[in-house]
């Protein structure tokens, strides 16, 4: 369907007739009556028909008589007959025709509703873009400076970007979005798309790892942490966000769950910012499979960290490289410490590398519960779902850019999650805790240590300070 700006869809309206011929009104007392009311109904409907047929048969008359149609004196062959009647078929087809009225007529347009939200109470436009006044405008001012996004003949960029804004912030459907910004449903789609594409492409200037070189205000100041993780620049993941499919293609997108899901590998630091995002594997991947294609693939650009630096993993994952993995078999949590025996050196490492890796499971707590979408995703082309969940990481790290964001996250609850609450039992203090000061050693990972001797070493160093 060709995209019309001015967003006037039509639909019949039987009110009323090209012949003029008005329908029945909604005063008439003949609706009154539910009995009488079909039998007016085909008088009426009838009258208007022999109207038409008697203007239809009228034109006909005048045209055989002033050109002499059909006057076989004159010699018309048959195809010049056809030809006459064909036309005159088409143009009763048009009487018949109904008069049109616009289908979006609110008295807000889309525009109204963009000055209303932006210059209205400030949670109004919190609660319908998922980020600040400040934060928005600071948004759609980049977005339209550097050439990602240009406003149209009707539809602005900031409209452009509530419309997106909108439909992944909410969940909200095509035809909801039709009936809040009183567009076209070829509208909506077309600048969602326009937006998403753009907002994709800038997956590369927002979606970057922190300097590495540095040790995280989070681990340096915590006697938890510190020095046995300070080697450590961020967490890795993978998590499942919902994908539509069907036919044959469904059993590929088929997770453990039965749902079909996308397999989304993801990395972020400890400021809860993504740092990488590889998307576009089916939920049936395996968390590994996706890991060892994303570092193997220069294409891919994996954010390597520099020589003894390393990322946490949980324990579906190798350890091996520069990823640090627990113990497997071993316990994770407090609990189970308090109520389980076991080796008490790996499960003290277990529960460390678990509080501080948590920092994977809160970020996408905070990340799904912003932009519902991913977790009921629409019918969109596999390439644009592939793109939705890179978009939605880079509106994540541009809003934990805004301090204002990050306060009202903690107050509207988007920083506590399921997601991260049932992998997290670290809000409890260490028993083993200790000050360890600044005179403890340096635990980087040597040059020729791999992966499980240093593991080892870095559990034995622990157990020794929590014990001394």
């Amino acid at each position: 369907m060709p995209f019309d700006e001015s967003d006037e869809e039509l639909a019949v309206d039987p009110e009323t007739d090209l012949a003029g011929l008005p329908g029945p009104q909604s005063g008439d007392k003949r609706h009154s009556s539910s009995r009488q009311q079909p039998k007016q109904s085909r008088k009426k409907k009838g009258k208007m028909q022999q109207s038409v047929d008697e203007t239809f048969l009228n034109m006909a008359s005048v045209m055989t008589e002033r050109f002499g149609l059909g006057d076989s004196n004159n010699g018309d062959s048959f195809e010049d007959l056809s030809f006459w009647w064909v036309f005159f078929g088409m143009f009763y087809q048009l009487l018949k025709k109904r008069q049109r009225t616009i289908r979006y007529n609110s008295i807000l347009t889309a525009d109204d509703r963009v000055t209303e939200f932006l210059h209205g109470h400030w949670e109004r436009i919190f609660n319908r873009t998922r980020m600040t006044r400040d934060c928005f405008v600071q948004l759609s001012s980049i977005m339209e400076q550097i050439g990602r996004l240009t406003p149209s003949r009707a539809v602005s960029v900031e409209e452009q970007l509530m419309i997106f804004l909108f439909v992944v912030g909410h969940g909200a459907s095509n035809r909801d979005a039709q009936e809040t910004w009183q567009r076209s449903g070829s509208t909506i789609s077309k600048y969602f798309g326009i937006v998403l594409e753009a907002i994709f492409n800038m997956s590369g200037e927002y979606i970057r790892p922190p300097d590495m070189n540095n040790v995280h205000h989070t681990i340096r100041y915590s006697n938890r942490f510190f020095p046995y993780f300070q080697g450590c620049v961020g967490a890795i993941d993978g998590t499942h966000v919902s994908a539509c499919v069907g036919g044959a293609r469904a059993d590929k997108f088929r997770g453990r769950k039965g749902d079909t899901t996308w397999n989304v590998l993801a990395a972020c630091d400890f400021d809860l910012k993504f740092m990488y995002m590889l998307s576009g594997w089916e939920g049936s991947a395996h968390d590994a499979r996706v890991l060892e294609y994303a570092i193997s693939e220069p294409q891919n650009g994996f954010p390597f960290p520099p020589p003894g630096k390393y990322y946490l993993v949980d324990s579906g994952y190798a350890n091996r490289g520069c990823f640090l993995a627990p113990y497997r078999g071993t316990n994770y949590h407090l609990r189970d410490r308090r109520r389980l025996g076991g080796d008490r050196k790996k499960e003290q490492f277990n529960y460390r590398h678990a509080s501080l890796r948590n920092a994977i499971e809160r970020t996408f707590g905070i990340w799904k519960r912003r932009f519902p979408i991913l977790r009921s995703m629409h019918q969109f082309p596999l390439d644009k779902q592939a793109m939705i969940p890179v978009a939605c990481a880079v509106l994540h790290n541009f809003i934990r850019m805004d301090p204002a964001s990050v306060a009202q996250d903690h107050v509207s609850g988007d920083e506590d999650d399921d997601d991260a609450s049932s992998e997290d039992d670290s809000v409890d203090a260490d028993p083993d805790g200790v000050d360890v000061g600044e005179s403890s050693s340096h635990l980087n990972i040597p040059q020729d240590m791999d992966m499980g001797a240093f593991r080892d070493y870095v559990t034995n160093c622990i157990h020794e300070g929590s014990s001394g």
